[in-house]
């Protein structure tokens, strides 16, 4: 026992750090030392339980999280929120607990022997050179590309005779590759450009306007845009949207009355028009010019689901905006204009949404013309070279059908395989349209596609470090707690042996009408690659199957969601793909939700949980930032008795019973998350910590310079996800063995 206890965490942690030392030193040995270190990772494999009884004996000490004596009374029930302290992110207090919880989750995960052989394959696999799909503006064809490990993919530009060269390189934005690409829109004729940047993963923007042939800056920097895309107006200026900079902290503080502003270049932003949202209250507002400057298209929203559709033409000064959609009952979205004529895509009448017809003169509703008809599949458009591209979603997977400007079929787009595709927008003139395919074993490839014939030609595929042959992909359907049947994409190694113990991942969402289609992904690759089962579960409240399949997942329907969670993983372990004790559970934001209602409703059925910038207190939630939007999804605490009663019901910061043992759990967020606050994640792992009844581990890992996840700097990812398997294999008692 003594050479055995050797290969314990704790007494490793020497050896790991000059390990890891050596290979940001000197990366041309890494590989060598990786050989070398494998000898090590399968010796530790016989100290495995030794070391987890070890772990057990030194009962983690979690950092004191005082309780208030805060108590709400919603409708005659008192509700103690004992750490609503922790909801003020520019107290000193918080700031403490922080570093205090981030102390405790590191020194833990320092002790896990294989965590520096997790981030070693993440970052070998990581680094192959990734391809965006190209879109065509004036006389370039720009493209995304990351050379392997850059924090930032770097924009880049080829010209007619195939010249390439850097157009925006996000890495040069800050020392530390935390400032990133938000948003790129070019003006018409291609010469002009407008950008935006995040700084720390915030929703908060700053927009820099530049000559797009020189690449220089050509206007003073516009600054607190947030929620916003910018469509130009001819050369003229933008159109962008925002909100008024709130009082108190700017990450957490409510925002709920959106403005569209026209920025007209050559004049500083305090003279910026607001065109939209001044004299009426939306929490939701975009504007967008149609593809000849002949209209801006306004929509206006005051949830994430349904839209008021407005219409403004710019071909004469001082024209009114004019009404096309009363009402947030449906969403609206104007894909194409011929002329006078709109084309719509609109789930009025039509569940899985339908694209129709209409004359500007006369836009009132009983005037659309069906252009294409809903079908039992939901549609989502795009457009390009003159053409309607119909993107299918046939149990989860596409199916593309082109169509002309008469509303005809012109052919199905013929696609690799059964898998995601996307992309095939353009201008009406493009002669060369671009589509990606993917699904989970297959990288995104991307392909030219002719409009004219039909053709596709493989333009971009990746080489990563992964033989998808070696593994397969199945579609199962399972039943939920009432019956309904819940679709589910099973993938792992070919030829694995279905006896149980398969470490496995149960990923979800299930909200928002967001829909979870097939993509590759080098983490879960890497999960994989270690006999690893991925399991993705379409529940109700995405998209998959239209607005009923959606609102059957929101307000007083939520519970049908953790059912369906609940379902999926009761499949797994009853057809002996995995067992309660080698399940981990994984979601972010509202999927971040799903894993803590999941967990604290069935603390038996999963070993891990790993819930990720989640919305976790369901009696706030809609106090902070733009929360207040989600209303349709989840209801509020405010609007009666029983809405009230059902979100208490299920609230996991309002559910984490004393006595009760929960899995192994590993909260992550950003202190930079504007969008779902960090204070969700902060009570939820207080809460957890507290009442935690036995030694499973409940940690929180906060990541510093970081927000709801977009534009994370990749050495951020490769860390974030070397900690969650190396913490989701150890507590599943799974030593992984790397070649």
């Amino acid at each position: 026992m003594a050479n055995l206890a050797f290969f314990c965490p704790q007494r490793i942690q020497k050896k790991r750090t000059s390990y890891k030392n050596l290979i940001f030193a000197n990366q041309t040995t890494k590989y060598t030392i990786m050989k070398k270190f494998s000898v090590i990772i399968m010796a530790a494999a016989l100290g495995l339980t030794a070391c987890n009884e070890t772990m057990k004996e030194n009962k983690l000490q979690y950092p004191e999280s005082r309780k208030d004596t805060v108590v709400d009374n919603y409708f005659g029930t008192d509700v103690p929120d004992p750490y609503r302290w922790l909801e003020d992110d520019r107290s000193e207090e918080t700031k403490a607990w922080v570093i205090a919880e981030n102390t405790v989750t590191y020194d833990y995960l320092a002790k896990i022997p294989f965590r520096d052989a997790f981030r070693a394959r993440l970052e070998k696999i990581w680094n192959y050179e990734k391809v965006g799909t190209p879109t065509k503006h004036g006389d370039y064809l720009y493209f995304s590309k990351n050379d392997g490990l850059q924090n930032q993919s770097v924009i880049y530009r080829k010209d007619a005779d195939g010249n390439e060269e850097v157009f925006l390189d996000p890495n040069t934005f800050s020392t530390d590759g935390t400032t990133s690409l938000g948003g790129l829109s070019f003006s018409k004729d291609g010469s002009l450009a407008a950008y935006s940047i995040s700084e720390g993963g915030s929703d908060w923007r700053k927009v820099i306007i530049i000559d797009a042939v020189s690449k220089k800056q050509i206007e003073d920097t516009l600054k607190d845009v947030k929620f916003s895309g910018m469509s130009w107006y001819k050369n003229e200026g933008i159109y962008y949207s925002s909100y008024d900079k709130p009082e108190g902290s700017e990450l957490s503080a409510k925002t709920d009355q959106h403005k569209l502003y026209f920025h007209k270049l050559g004049t500083p932003q305090s003279e910026d028009a607001v065109i939209f949202g001044a004299d009426i209250k939306r929490r939701y507002v975009g504007g967008g010019v149609t593809e000849d400057q002949k209209y801006l298209i306004i929509s206006a929203a005051n949830s994430t689901s349904g839209n008021e559709l407005y219409i403004k033409d710019l071909t004469m000064e001082d024209t009114p905006i004019i009404k096309l959609v009363d009402g947030f009952e449906t969403s609206n979205d104007v894909v194409y204009n011929e002329g006078d004529y709109l084309y719509i895509s609109t789930n009025l009448n039509a569940p899985n949404m339908k694209v129709v017809k209409v004359d500007v003169a006369n836009p009132s509703l009983e005037n659309w013309v069906d252009f294409i008809p809903e079908t039992e599949n939901v549609l989502s458009i795009s457009t390009g070279a003159g053409y309607f591209f119909a993107t299918y979603m046939k149990d989860a997977l596409s199916q593309v059908i082109q169509y002309n400007i008469e509303g005809k079929q012109v052919r199905e787009v013929e696609l690799p395989g059964l898998g995601t595709a996307g992309g095939f927008g353009g201008e009406k003139e493009d002669t060369v349209l671009y589509f990606y395919f993917t699904n989970y074993t297959t990288p995104a490839t991307s392909y030219a596609y002719n409009p004219a014939n039909g053709e596709s030609k493989e333009y971009i595929r990746p080489k990563v470090d992964f033989n998808s042959d070696e593994y397969e992909s199945k579609q199962v359907f399972y039943a939920s707690k009432d019956g309904t049947k819940i679709p589910m994409m099973i993938t792992y190694k070919k030829g694995m042996k279905l006896d149980g113990t398969n470490p496995t991942l149960l990923y979800a969402y299930g909200g928002f009408n967001i829909s979870l289609t097939p993509s590759f992904s080098v983490t879960r690759a890497v999960w994989m690659e270690q006999g690893g089962i991925l399991a993705v579960a379409n529940l109700r409240g995405g998209g998959e199957y239209g607005r009923a399949w959606h609102d059957a997942g929101t307000k007083l329907q939520k519970q049908n969601v953790f059912d369906d969670f609940i379902a999926a993983a009761e499949y797994l372990i009853s057809e002996k793909y995995t067992s309660s004790a080698k399940l981990t559970i994984q979601g972010g934001s509202n999927g971040g939700l799903l894993v803590g209602a999941t967990m604290t409703q069935r603390p038996d059925l999963m070993a891990v949980a790993l819930p990720a910038v989640g919305v976790m207190d369901m009696l706030r939630y809609h106090t902070f930032t733009a929360g207040a939007g989600w209303a349709y999804d989840y209801g509020t605490s405010e609007d009666n008795k029983e809405m009230f009663e059902y979100l208490l019901g299920y609230s996991p910061v309002n559910n984490v019973k004393e006595g009760v043992c929960y899995p192994a759990t590993m909260v992550t967020t950003g202190d930079h998350d504007d969008r779902v606050v960090p204070a969700h994640s902060f009570k939820f792992a207080a809460q957890l910590q507290a009442k935690q009844a036995c030694d499973k581990p409940v940690l929180i890992r906060i990541e510093t310079k970081a927000g709801h996840g977009a534009g994370k700097a990749t050495s951020q990812v490769i860390d974030e996800y070397a900690d969650l398997w190396s913490f989701a294999f150890f507590n599943m008692g799974v030593t992984p063995k790397f070649n």
